[in-house]
């Protein structure tokens, strides 16, 4: 009986599967690379611009992930040692249809009749992380997947302004650190090394301010080893976009950027009660002291509430540091861990695996439904770096991807009703899966006649 019990388990097994196989929810995911404008560096030099217009998938469709990497010009990763991807970030604008689209655009905003932000759903403002995807030097080991049925939905004409089209925007900043006299410091940035004293928009820095964005923007020059010589070269940053076609099983997530630095103001106005964000994006870690070494081991810790603005289900969760960083992590305000995002630092020359730089970050993705966050919820940011040392700008940002929904599973019934649907009965159809029915009940008393003096033996279903 046993035999006969786990033969009609095997049965509606293989008639199950062969009933929802036809109607699962593949979908067909699509990838194509792009090139970003070409950008040329000489030892110690620095790019930093903004390129509008750029190479994307058109129409209405789910983003489902973006992966990016240096390369030169025969097509080669360049390492991190060479070339340190300080940060790349592409984001999301509406053109107006008949204005110029400049290829090239420096750190200038473009006329303000001809651009329109399209933001993430994150709360810094000033125009701080509205960035779809971004990463750094920690991109080629970073896994930006975004799991089925999930996906970032762009390209929705009901949603673009009347005289506008979607359009979008990459910013690179990319550093030469071939040959330079302190390596570690000029992607650090530190102030002294680009010997500036002013920033991009010629504002004097602040007294205090040791290094950082500030010190290293496009056309500035870190100090290079006496006698250092190298020749220029072109570069490019190859980006991977993989997507699917829109489709309303497709369950859409909200992009929220959080800030350990973000400071929120809460005031009163005539909407009622608001709140300011204030992201600064970087912040200087300071060096430890004697005493600190037996407490904590040189670590420093950065922590920052913030507000939730909507409610929804955690699917993907990553941070952003740089070197230095020992991990990041999101809490809720009890002290539940949601999601920790841990930097791998390389141990060879070859790009990927580059010594001493962070070569990847751990991603979270939770079972759906598990992680869920109230309307107005407080959660926590954390951002550690070692302080063996000081460290100048740098940053402990955490992505989270977010849905408004569980995706809605489908029961046996529905399946079944699915199919009977699509065949609009058939009788050609229908022949072929009585066919096949026959089929599966010979080859299961087949099963059952091989084995049924066998006791003991237990079949593996896969």
């Amino acid at each position: 009986m046993r035999n006969v019990s786990q033969g009609w388990k095997i049965l509606v097994a293989i008639f199950l599967l062969g009933l929802s196989f036809p109607y699962s929810q593949g979908y067909n995911v699509k990838s194509k690379v792009f090139l970003s404008p070409k950008f040329v560096l000489g030892p110690g030099s620095v790019e930093n611009k903004f390129y509008y217009g750029i190479d994307f998938p058109r129409g209405h469709i789910a983003l489902k992930s973006f992966n990016a990497e240096v390369i030169d010009e025969a097509g080669n990763p360049v390492p991190l040692h060479e070339t340190y991807l300080h940060h790349w970030v592409v984001e999301r604008y509406y053109g107006r249809k008949d204005a110029e689209v400049l290829e090239y655009n420096g750190n200038r905003l473009l006329r303000e009749s001809d651009y329109i932000a399209a933001r993430n759903d994150g709360i810094c403002q000033r125009n701080s992380l509205g960035q779809f995807f971004g990463l750094g030097s920690e991109t080629r080991g970073t896994a930006t997947h975004i799991p089925d049925p999930y996906g970032i939905e762009i390209g929705n004409p009901a949603t673009f302004p009347a005289g506008y089209e979607e359009r979008w925007l990459l910013n690179v900043h990319a550093i030469d650190t071939r040959g330079v006299e302190d390596r570690l410091g000029c992607t650090e940035c530190k102030c002294d090394l680009y010997n500036v004293t002013v920033d991009e928009y010629g504002q004097p820095l602040k007294p205090n301010y040791r290094g950082g964005l500030a010190c290293c923007y496009d056309g500035t020059q870190c100090r290079l080893s006496n006698g250092f010589e190298g020749a220029r070269r072109s570069l490019y940053l190859r980006y991977t976009v993989k997507w699917v076609d829109w489709d309303t099983s497709i369950v859409p997530v909200k992009i929220y950027i959080f800030d350990v630095t973000d400071k929120e103001t809460r005031f009163s106005d005539s909407t009622g009660f608001s709140i300011q964000h204030h992201c600064q994006v970087e912040y200087y870690v300071e060096p430890c002291k004697a005493n600190d070494v037996a407490d904590n081991g040189c670590v420093h810790t950065k922590r920052t509430s913030v507000t939730m603005p909507t409610s929804g289900y955690i699917i993907y969760g990553v941070a952003h540091q740089h070197s230095g960083g020992i991990g990041a992590a999101l809490y809720r305000e009890d002290g539940q861990l949601m999601c920790s995002s841990i930097p791998a630092y390389g141990n060879g020359k070859e790009a990927g695996n580059e010594a001493g730089y962070i070569v990847g970050m751990s991603t979270c993705y939770p079972k759906p439904g598990f992680l869920r966050i109230t309307d107005k919820e407080t959660l926590i940011v954390e951002s550690n770096y070692s302080s063996s040392h000081d460290h100048t700008g740098v940053m402990g940002l955490f992505y989270i991807l977010v849905a408004d929904r569980v995706p809605e599973s489908s029961s046996f019934l529905d399946v079944f009703n699915k199919m009977y649907n699509d065949i609009n009965h058939s009788a050609f159809v229908w022949g072929a899966f009585v066919l096949a029915g026959v089929a599966i009940t010979a080859a299961a008393v087949g099963y059952w006649r091989r084995n049924k003096y066998e006791d003991g033996y237990q079949p593996i279903m896969i």
